[in-house]
């Protein structure tokens, strides 16, 4: 069966301009590029609950625990896109309709400076937030969490500028407001381009607190009001500048005690230096000192903030995911022998692989039996498995998958090596599309099998999908290597 996966490599959009000439012009041009997302759509739970495998606590990608009130998950929708869905507390939002309603307005924005709001449900007590999914990160993790480098100067300066253009963005459409800006709101996309998480647009709840960080990052009318307004916003963004300077979540006081004092050293990354003029670091002290005034209306708009940051910008030509040394979503990361067999297609090699790791990846699954185990359906069922697994050893593919339905329509046990290896048997009978809602069956029952996303990989090139393909290959490899690490 020649489905042509070596596609995935060159399946990816070239990466899209990252820097406005003008600040009057960014907004309108940017505001353009988002016309090839789906409009603003309401999901129902048993959708939601379908991409994120039952809100498995594998797929959780936020920043969680007691504190956190919302937990994002990662997801997956049947048309493939990736999607991150926030789930709010219970009782954040009591009336639906102005859920609904503050969510729409969110829903009507698009930009390609921001992680847009695609959909949202509100069912039952249910009230949940579906935005498109940011796969790299935060910039919190970047920024202070590293591992192989520091973010360079010329990627804290681009930081800088989209979420600056994003925020003018949001402000011309009449949503100035924005609650608690922070590094865990920027995200990276597929390209390593920073992002606006739209989350921030709404408040966590109908009458929750609009700031959850350390009291000591807030701007000071917050701290009287209570209220946010678009100069708290400019506040909180200036707090933002003082991240990318410091690479520290240094307080704000502290900060401006620092500048006072001509103590500039003391606040500079050490991790930065040679990267940038002495003239560069006093501009961007001078913002992030301008957005922390006391007194609101001495602060500068977004605007103004972007006719500022586009001089600043560095290595213009370099594209973002270089600056920040993560591979491109075009390029291929190495592979194991089971990623490259599913990248060239090669089911004969799949096959031997699946069928040498047995049952062995169904430890841990939702392998329960029910009160029927030790009835003569029961026995049937296994036998049925039985069957089919002794048609698959022997590559009798079509048998083998008439075996496994039978087993599957028993309904006495639940494996998604079974799913998985149905799967294949599709495959190999030129049946993409049933070879691809198995793989993703598998992937319901156990959320961080990497094998179910190699057969999606392979499916959904079979479908002529290429860019899921190459997504699906690439979360298949990124879960085999957290397997390995393990």
């Amino acid at each position: 069966m020649g489905c042509g996966v070596s596609k995935f490599c060159c399946g990816s959009e070239p990466e899209r301009s990252n820097h406005g000439v003008t600040s009057s012009g960014v907004g309108d041009r940017i505001g353009g590029e988002g016309n090839d997302l789906p409009q603003f759509r309401e999901f129902s739970i048993e959708t939601l609950r379908k991409a994120t495998s039952g809100f498995a606590t594998e797929n959780i990608v936020s920043e969680h625990g007691e504190k956190a009130p919302n937990v994002v998950y990662k997801g997956k929708l049947d048309n493939q896109r990736r999607i991150a869905v926030k789930r709010f507390n219970r009782k954040a939002w009591p009336d639906s309709r102005q859920f609904l309603e503050e969510a729409k307005a969110v829903g009507q924005l698009r930009n390609y400076r921001m992680a847009n709001l695609l959909g949202c449900c509100y069912e039952g007590e249910e009230r949940l937030l579906v935005a498109e999914f940011m796969p790299n990160e935060t910039l919190a993790k970047h920024l202070f969490h590293w591992e192989s480098q520091p973010m360079k100067w010329a990627m804290r300066l681009r930081v800088a500028l989209h979420i600056a253009q994003a925020l003018e963005y949001c402000t011309g459409k009449g949503r100035a407001l924005y609650h608690d800006l922070n590094a865990y709101r920027v995200l990276f996309d597929d390209d390593s381009n920073p992002r606006l998480s739209c989350f921030g647009l709404m408040k966590n709840s109908r009458d929750g607190k609009s700031y959850s960080t350390n009291l000591a990052f807030t701007p000071p009318e917050y701290l009287r009001t209570g209220r946010v307004t678009p100069e708290s916003v400019m506040y909180s963004y200036g707090t933002l500048l003082l991240d990318l300077l410091s690479g520290k979540h240094i307080p704000p006081s502290h900060a401006l005690d620092l500048i006072r004092d001509r103590n500039i050293q003391m606040l500079m990354d050490s991790c930065l230096e040679g990267q940038f003029s002495s003239s560069d670091g006093t501009e961007l002290i001078r913002l992030a000192s301008r957005c922390l005034q006391d007194e609101p209306r001495e602060r500068p708009n977004p605007k103004s903030l972007v006719t500022a940051m586009i001089p600043l910008q560095k290595d213009l030509e370099t594209p973002s995911h270089q600056l920040m040394g993560i591979p491109s979503s075009a390029s291929t990361t190495p592979l194991s022998p089971l990623g490259e067999a599913c990248l060239r297609t090669d089911l004969t090699a799949i096959h031997e692989i699946v069928e040498k790791l047995g049952y062995k990846d169904d430890e841990g699954a939702a392998t329960e039996l029910s009160f029927q185990m030790w009835t003569n359906q029961m026995q049937d069922s296994l036998n049925f498995k039985k069957k089919g697994d002794v048609a698959f050893r022997h590559k009798d593919f079509a048998n083998a998958a008439e075996c496994y339905s039978q087993f599957i329509e028993g309904g006495t046990m639940v494996s998604p090596t079974v799913y998985a290896r149905r799967s294949l048997c599709y495959l190999m009978n030129d049946m993409p599309q049933e070879a691809l809602n198995d793989a993703m069956q598998a992937q319901v029952i156990s959320p961080a099998w990497h094998i179910a996303s190699y057969l999606q990989a392979v499916a959904l090139s079979a479908l002529g999908q290429e860019n899921e393909a190459h997504a699906a290959l690439k979360d298949g490899s990124m879960l085999e290597s957290k397997r390995n690490a393990l």
